[in-house]
């Protein structure tokens, strides 16, 4: 059973920030956070990008940033046999700690602080890639440069926020905050199946009345709303990006009663899967 823990960074070559590519192993990884801010390159792969609470469809290209201490992971299709990304971890102290609010970086550090959200990208394959890639090919201060001239030419870019809002409550204790993604966790990796309320309480280590009123309490939702929430964001992008059959998605978003799922649709979105499909087919 995957759970969300805290992500320690390695850092056996004492390096200030890290670069590393990943082949589809990057994809197996769970739910995960950790304190240090994450552009994200995506070369080749499809599937579904989750950060906080949000769940969105990747492909070639999708370049992101995303904020300390938010979860996520990307999940690869079944269809895509292989994936490739580039991945830089960074903390916000790792040039000094006042390093970012001198005034000729305000743009990047605008940048910085909206990266609580998620932020995707909209880049030419040049010059951002090049100097993406070429991060990785350089040493010394020289690195230090380019990932600098990289988030320089970032904030001056196009860029559209994920939306991603916080799990939980801000302020929720560190045991909270720990038990809710372990518990998130979970419901990323099982959203599709039969969710069973007593396993996840098992997990938060409470029992099930308890386990209600706590995830109430965190993320001012509550517990099957939030499973809802992925299952219909899964079946709405299914609707728009394929051709299955209506029941056929539902099945397969987590939605075992078709009658229910056309009810809860319409209830949340506003009009029918079909009408959906439709109004995106125009």
């Amino acid at each position: 059973m995957q759970r969300a823990t805290p992500e320690i960074l390695p850092n056996g070559n004492r390096q200030s920030f890290l670069f590393r590519k990943f082949g589809n192993e990057a994809f197996l990884a769970p739910f995960h956070y950790h304190q240090e801010y994450e552009l994200t390159w995506i070369a080749r792969g499809r599937g579904k990008r989750f950060v906080g609470n949000r769940m969105e469809d990747f492909s070639d290209g999708d370049f992101v940033l995303i904020g300390p201490n938010q979860p996520h992971c990307w999940k690869l299709d079944a269809s895509a046999r292989s994936a490739k990304a580039i991945v830089i971890q960074f903390s916000h102290s790792f040039l000094g700690t006042d390093f970012f609010e001198r005034p000729e970086l305000e743009l990047i550090r605008s940048m910085l602080q909206a990266s609580v959200s998620g932020l995707k990208f909209t880049v030419d394959k040049k010059p951002e890639l090049a100097d993406l890639k070429a991060i990785g090919r350089a040493n010394g201060a020289r690195r230090v440069l380019l990932l600098l001239d990289l988030l320089d030419m970032l904030s001056l870019k196009p860029y559209t926020t994920i939306g991603a809002a916080a799990l939980y409550d801000t302020a929720a204790d560190p045991a909270d905050t720990k038990r809710i993604n372990v518990v998130m966790a979970y419901i990323v990796e099982h959203f599709k199946d039969d969710i069973s309320l007593n396993d996840v309480a098992d997990i938060a280590n409470l029992t099930p009345n308890a386990f209600c009123k706590y995830f109430k309490r965190v993320t001012r939702k509550t517990f099957m709303d939030t499973v809802i929430q992925y299952r219909l964001n899964h079946a709405s992008q299914q609707l728009i990006h394929t051709e299955d059959s209506v029941s056929a998605i539902a099945i397969a978003s987590g939605f075992n009663d078709l009658s229910y799922f056309y009810k809860v649709f319409k209830s949340k979105l506003g009009m029918s899967p079909l009408a959906y499909r439709s109004s995106f087919n125009h």
